[in-house]
């Protein structure tokens, strides 16, 4: 596997090692060595089963919730093991967001929506009416949702468009700060409009956050991430920068997918 050169002094958000992960008896991932460099949108490709969901939902740890799930290796986000006995898994979750597929907004109010991670990862300190306006403001600008939405704040957000729903789940990660938004095909769900927006959002958050998104829509990932990582039956074939392995990829396997042989 060819990964880009990384600087001794540059920052990661994610380095994982000899990471390997068994549903049961079924190996999912084998032997995954990534280094994902902070502030940049890094997209994984490869065909339905080869391990990209898997390992996105390895990072938040959110595959801990199923009982038969075995890990071995290890996941540094930010510097950090997250698979370390003494990390505690709300600040885990506090640092890393995670988008879904469809988007999940709560039936409540677009503003409580906004304000629900704040609230439980801030239980026991009172905000005022005015900071948490602030926070509701600052997040709603941050995913270009504000205009379309201020004068409704109060409505349910279940009544807003697919791609405003899809806004509204980033923005409600947001009051959190945290530092990686991890992204499970987050325009499978849109129609072609609706992708171009969140596209242009996830565009607009680089640098300000690191992303990490799946997707199968290989024209998004080469529009929409600065690096990819292409995945095939549980192993990193290849993790380059985008337009890179776009154009002149390294390995057979890598030509074959994006060139439609397999997939």
């Amino acid at each position: 596997m060819n990964q880009p050169a990384t600087d001794q002094g540059s920052s990661l958000a994610i380095r994982t090692q000899k990471l390997n992960l068994w549903y049961g008896t079924f190996q999912a991932l084998f032997d995954i060595d990534l280094d994902i460099k902070q502030g940049i949108i890094t997209s994984m490709i490869g065909p339905s089963g080869c391990g990209k969901s898997t390992f996105l939902r390895s990072v938040n740890r959110i595959n801990e919730r199923l009982g038969y799930v075995r890990i071995t290796g290890s996941i540094d986000v930010m510097g950090e093991n997250i698979y370390d006995p003494d990390v505690e898994l709300i600040q885990v979750r506090k640092q890393i967001g995670m988008v879904f597929q469809r988007p999940n907004p709560l039936p409540i109010s677009i503003r409580e929506n906004v304000l629900f991670g704040h609230r439980i990862h801030n239980a026991g300190r009172k905000t005022s009416k005015s900071e948490n306006d602030d926070i509701v403001e600052d997040a709603l600008k941050t995913v270009l949702l504000w205009d379309k939405v201020k004068d409704k704040l109060d409505q349910k957000a279940t009544a807003l468009s697919l791609e405003e729903q899809q806004k509204l789940c980033i923005a409600r990660l947001l009051p959190v700060k945290p530092g990686l938004l991890l992204m499970d095909e987050p325009c499978s769900a849109l129609d072609p409009k609706g992708t171009e927006a969140v596209e242009e959002l996830i565009w607009e958050l680089r640098g300000q956050y690191t992303i990490l998104i799946v997707t199968h829509n290989m024209a998004q990932a080469r529009r929409a991430s600065e690096e990819c990582i292409f995945m095939l039956m549980g192993k990193v074939v290849e993790h380059t920068e985008t337009g890179q392995m776009f154009v002149t990829p390294q390995h057979k396997e890598t030509s074959d997918y994006i060139e439609g042989r397999y997939g």
